[in-house]
């Protein structure tokens, strides 16, 4: 119905560059199918995540891939994930596995980055409405990894097993004819577990609207400000008013959540004096991470083209510095260094499964670790 390629044809190879379809038929003419080791990196760094859909695309299929763990800090030019086995077994998907882990680290890497910005405020990803629908689930399992506090988009609780969040569209309100009504009767209609979190900037100044609301609604727990750009003033003195308002009325514990366009900067600019940050397109819409699958060894010879380095390799990270170190796989070990890629799929049987939970768990560990060793500027 929808113009999406569907599961079998990712499957099948469908979705793949035309170029691919070519090398696999002069190969197969001359009968050349090399046993090659190829590894993907970036010149950036970023949180790695799309492995899950990897290892769904290549189970069956005879090859040995070792991946870092979702959730993985990763600094330029190491490799993320290595595929081993017969070039043609593989060819045709290097396009599907890019795609999987390029947009998804790079919906990470912009969550975990807003996140480290917000410090203790919270984060919820709130863009899935700017990416095709269809993607939803792969967004929102994207930007949880990379450590927001929420979603907004409700087939997280099918997909992934996260409860939604939300709080009201300016429609509510419009639909009701004036806020008062609408947020009275959001109150008295939403279940009970519910933050009862007002819109409070739909037709009047949004001091005004905040005054309005705590005065003429039994439960106000927070009040958000979707403030457009054609009305917004300096958004800093807006909510200094507004939470000034709200304390010498007795309501200093009302949350102010804001969102709309905003990005870091506008995070770090206000992150003293907001509770929650709505984060929409600059996570949802962020640039891929710009991997590349690139052939290091064939038939058992180092190989590359230039600009890479031949070889199978293994990173190694020393976790109280977070420093890593690159090395062949053939070579030893560091002292005092733990391998960061590991072997998940042998002959095309999944050895480890990946854990949305877990990687959420490992991103949040190392930007705790990075705040502990004062490199947040490294990686906001």
């Amino acid at each position: 119905m929808f113009l999406i390629a569907r599961d079998e044809d990712i499957k099948n190879g469908i979705v793949t560059d035309k170029y691919f379809v070519w090398t696999e038929k002069v190969l197969r003419e001359k009968k050349v199918n090399p046993y090659v080791v190829a590894e993907f990196t970036a010149s950036s760094w970023g949180i790695f995540s799309g492995l899950r859909d990897v290892l769904e695309l290549m189970e069956g299929i005879d090859v040995d891939v070792y991946a870092m763990k979702e959730g993985t800090l990763f600094f330029p030019h190491e490799p993320v994930m290595v595929i081993a086995g017969h070039y043609l077994d593989f060819a045709r998907f290097e396009t599907a596995i890019l795609g999987f882990i390029c947009h998804s680290s790079g919906v990470s890497t912009k969550a975990f980055r807003t996140k480290l910005a917000a410090g203790d405020r919270k984060v919820l990803s709130f863009g899935t409405r700017r990416q095709h629908p269809a993607i939803a689930p792969v967004i929102e399992r994207a930007a949880w990894i990379g450590g927001v506090d929420g979603v907004s988009n409700v087939s997280a609780e099918k997909y992934l097993g996260i409860e939604s969040v939300g709080t009201m569209p300016h429609a509510l309100i419009i639909s009701f004819g004036d806020q008062i009504s609408a947020w009275r009767a959001f109150d008295e209609v939403v279940d009970e577990n519910i933050p009862r979190t007002l819109l409070a900037d739909t037709y009047f100044d949004e001091k005004t609207e905040a005054i309005l609301a705590i005065e003429n609604v039994e439960r106000v727990d927070g009040l958000r400000f979707d403030t457009p750009g054609t009305r917004r003033g300096n958004m800093r003195k807006i909510i200094e008013e507004i939470k000034w308002e709200l304390r010498i009325r007795g309501r200093g514990d009302v949350k102010i959540v804001v969102s709309g366009g905003l990005d870091i900067e506008d995070i770090v600019a206000l992150r003293d004096i907001v509770d929650i940050f709505g984060v929409g397109t600059s996570i949802a819409g962020a640039n891929p991470v710009d991997f590349s699958m690139d052939i290091v060894e064939r038939n058992g010879e180092f190989c590359a083209k230039r600009g890479k380095r031949g070889g199978m390799k293994q990173v190694y990270r020393d976790w109280e510095s977070l420093r890593d170190e690159i090395r062949l796989f053939s070579e030893d070990k560091p002292g005092g260094m733990e391998p960061l890629l590991e072997k998940v799929m042998e002959g095309g049987e999944v050895l480890t499964e990946s854990d949305m939970g877990e990687a959420r768990k490992l991103a949040l560990r190392q930007m705790e670790l990075i705040r502990k060793l004062g490199r947040e500027s490294e990686f906001i």
